[in-house]
């Protein structure tokens, strides 16, 4: 990992932007941190998950999500997501990507094989750098355990809720198109998690993602559902994430 740019946000907040790899496709990324962390008094983490479409795209809801964290006291990151901002495109999730707005558009159910060609690269390409990335912010001197993740593709939360054992809790946001094989990894889930639903998500396929609550094996799992669209989840269900997060990694 090393640091590309730096920025205080205000007196509280660092911003720093930093490439991790040392390979063509290097990895983008952007860790924020409180004034007040120190190699003596270190901090949890929250890695921040997001969609697909780019970290410049996503950074005004990034930015306040890592507000947020700071505030509550923890340092919060996030990666850039292969396939997207200026990292090479991924072919055959791009083709699966225009399949699945061609059947939507035509009013077409979404086969597994879409689902499937659209999900699973992302998954499998994603979680190693995530844990490497988590890996390389673990070493910085300030930032310690536990850690949480919180939001973005519900099948990469997913599979590294299972795979990793450094993230203690999980906020995930229904509303991607979940493989099958996905629903079989979330049995294997057991850390305590906070659901976060929108009911009339355009998007989503609202019984598979109630389906897929249901599969998760964890003891302590919350689900709440919120009337509104895709984009509309009201301030007060993301106080009440962060307040899970709060609860678990404090």
């Amino acid at each position: 990992m090393r640091f590309t740019s730096e920025q205080r946000l205000d007196d509280t907040i660092l911003e720093r932007e930093f490439i991790l790899g040392e390979t063509l496709d290097e990895i983008p990324g952007i860790l924020w941190t409180p004034g007040s962390a120190s190699a003596s008094a270190p901090t949890p983490l929250i890695l921040l998950g997001h969609p697909p479409l780019g970290l410049r795209k996503m950074y005004p809801r990034l930015v306040g999500r890592a507000r947020q964290a700071v505030a509550d006291g923890f340092a919060a990151a996030t990666i850039e997501l292969p396939g997207s901002g200026d990292r090479p495109r991924l072919a055959a999730v791009d083709q699966a990507r225009a399949d699945l707005r061609r059947a939507m558009e035509a009013g077409e159910p979404v086969g597994d094989e879409i689902v499937d060609a659209l999900v699973l690269p992302l998954v499998e390409q994603a979680v190693p750098e995530w844990r490497a990335a988590l890996d390389a912010l673990l070493a910085l001197p300030g930032i310690g355990g536990p850690v949480g993740y919180s939001g973005g593709v519900i099948s990469i939360g997913t599979r590294l809720a299972v795979v990793e054992p450094r993230v203690t809790a999980a906020v995930l946001f229904a509303g991607s198109l979940v493989p099958r094989a996905v629903f079989e990894e979330a049995r294997q889930v057991t850390i305590p998690l906070h659901v976060l639903l929108q009911w009339d998500d355009e998007g989503n396929d609202r019984q598979a993602a109630l389906d897929l609550f249901d599969a998760f094996g964890s003891k302590e799992k919350t689900l709440q559902a919120n009337m509104g669209g895709h984009t509309g989840v009201p301030q007060f269900a993301g106080d009440d994430a962060a307040r899970f997060l709060t609860r678990h990694l404090s």
